[in-house]
């Protein structure tokens, strides 16, 4: 039997809680890399776009061995988007003769995270085009649950970049490391089964962005994300594909409670409560991390 949550003709909602430990968790291009925070509140934030890119990743980790079709990246470091769109066109492929529908059709069938997350593909040649599409999974901004200090740190390198610099006499370079000492970001997401309808995600497709999402930072550690970790994945699905109550109602009976005036240094300072009784009629509740 398919597993609730692995089902795409239901609507699934689902929260997800993030740990950032002496880590940048999302670093602010505009703010010399320091860690994304709310001016007025001050607390921290991660971007979906920066999610979706550890998932793509991941994803394309998962499928190396197995090579299965249907499992390609569109959103790959490296391959321009207008030459992704042009394979579609190939004589291996769909041919030149084909239809943009007919183009959209292949492109949600060959690229993974064009089933999920959709894509806007009407760049390039006219002739050589498919289409938007939207994608049924959507991620939000995950915030921390209190406000973070990010702390920047010099570091110093023993060998300088250039030649010329080592020839003049320079022994070390200087940089910068930017952290979170500590933060607990919650986050959501959504499955929309009519549009997964459209883009033609099945079972096997939910059971490896499930499984790509919580081993996502797993394979994901670098200097300045040493320590980012999935402590909570909570997932409410819903008994057909419109809901059987507001997403809002359901995500509210996941909540987390701080240390107050203390300042939190592990996830033990932080109290998760999830409230499985008297789910509305239909839900089913998927405790997958947590």
């Amino acid at each position: 039997m398919t597993a609730p949550h692995h089902d795409p003709t239901r609507k699934i909602d689902f929260v997800y809680l993030i740990e950032a430990r002496d880590s940048n968790p999302n670093g602010d291009p505009d703010a010399g890399g320091m860690p994304r925070t709310d001016p007025v509140s001050g607390q921290g934030l991660i971007t979906d776009v920066a999610l979706k890119r550890k998932i793509r990743n991941t994803v394309s980790l998962l499928n190396e061995e197995d090579n299965k079709p249907g499992y390609d990246i569109y959103v790959e470091a490296g391959i321009a988007l207008n030459a992704q769109h042009e394979r579609a066109y190939a004589p291996d492929a769909l041919g030149e003769k084909a239809s943009q529908l007919d183009a959209q059709q292949w492109m949600c069938q060959t690229f993974f995270d064009i089933r999920m997350f959709g894509a806007v593909m009407t760049t390039g040649k006219k002739d050589r085009q498919a289409g938007r599409v939207r994608g049924p999974v959507q991620l939000t901004f995950s915030r921390s649950v209190d406000p973070i200090t990010p702390l920047e740190y010099s570091i110093t390198r023993v060998t300088p970049t250039k030649q010329e610099d080592v020839d003049a006499g320079k022994n070390t370079e200087m940089g910068s490391k930017h952290i979170v000492p500590y933060g607990l970001y919650r986050g959501e997401g959504h499955f929309s089964a009519p549009l997964a309808a459209r883009t033609g995600v099945t079972s096997d497709d939910l059971a490896m962005f499930w499984r790509a999402f919580a081993l996502m930072f797993d394979h994901d550690r670098a200097a300045a994300r040493g320590e980012l970790n999935l402590r909570g994945l909570y997932v409410f699905t819903h008994g057909d594909k419109y809901g059987n109550a507001p997403a809002r109602q359901l995500l509210d009976r996941i909540t987390v409670k701080g240390p107050g005036d203390a300042t939190a240094r592990s996830f033990t300072d932080y109290q998760v409560e999830v409230q499985e009784a008297d789910l509305p009629e239909g839900i089913t509740l998927t405790t997958l991390i947590g």
